[in-house]
């Protein structure tokens, strides 16, 4: 009694997971996926690593706005 409890369970476990890998094909297809907004990542001057301004740390010289990975970039910058 309890293999076939376990056993309906897994097949329920297996067929829902494959409904969802289906289903998400099926909207990738479609397109109703979700959106995202496509972010300009900007380059440190200092190391060279693409960084997304709006998480990254800045510094404001000269009128110009840079953005740095770590907080030793922008110390770094700073000293140069």
């Amino acid at each position: 009694m309890i293999k076939i409890l376990l056993i309906g369970i897994l097949v329920l476990v297996v067929a829902r997971a494959f409904w969802r890998v289906v289903d998400g094909i099926l909207d990738g297809v479609r397109g109703d996926g979700p959106r995202q907004t496509p972010v300009k990542l900007v380059r440190d001057p200092v190391c060279g690593t693409f960084v997304s301004p709006g998480t990254a740390l800045s510094l404001t010289a000269g009128g110009a706005t840079h953005y740095f990975c770590s907080e030793e970039c922008r110390s770094k910058y700073r000293a140069a």
